[in-house]
């Protein structure tokens, strides 16, 4: 079921009330990174978002920005124990050992893959296209990978088709 908003588009319902939801799902929801921070940025706030809601996290992606230098690869994968503490004590993000841990780890991983295939966004099309073999080759590869994980963050890059509900603009047109 969709909802007219109050900028007369009729969105999906968990995107039709909220500004910041809203402008996620017009604007990048199903849409390819447009460089490596910004894919590696999308995995990790999906990491971030496990257990959450959406909202939340989006709310807080300044903050995420803030305390992962937006989110370049190579600087967070340097971070010290000293910034995981100064992280750890940021209100402006949400604060979880194991998930600032991940990311850090992730930023290895990424810079890895990067090395290897070209670009961390090359290797992520580069990945079969069945849902099941993705979640697994994923939760070989990286922390925090869930299969909610993977596939949240397969549609949020346009690797999966997001499941925009009928009548939603971005499936109409």
């Amino acid at each position: 079921m969709v909802l007219p908003a109050l900028d007369g588009k009729r969105r999906c319902r968990w995107a039709a009330t909220d500004p910041i939801l809203a402008d996620y799902h017009d604007l990048e929801w199903g849409e390819p990174p447009l460089d490596e921070a910004d894919w590696f940025e999308r995995l990790s706030l999906e990491v971030f978002q496990a257990g959450l809601s959406w909202r939340t996290v989006l709310a807080k992606r300044e903050g995420f920005r803030r305390a992962f230098h937006d989110f370049e690869p190579k600087i967070v994968a340097a971070f010290t124990p000293k910034d995981v503490s100064l992280i750890l004590r940021d209100p402006g993000i949400v604060r979880n050992l194991a998930k600032v841990r991940a990311t850090i780890k992730n930023a290895e991983t990424v810079l890895a893959l990067a090395e290897e295939h070209g670009a961390f966004g090359q290797w992520v099309r580069s990945q079969p296209d069945d849902l099941a073999d993705q979640q697994r080759i994923y939760r070989q590869t990286f922390q925090f990978a869930s299969p909610q994980v993977v596939e949240a963050f397969l549609q949020s890059v346009g690797r999966l088709p997001p499941p925009h509900e009928p009548g939603c603009w971005r499936l109409e047109g």
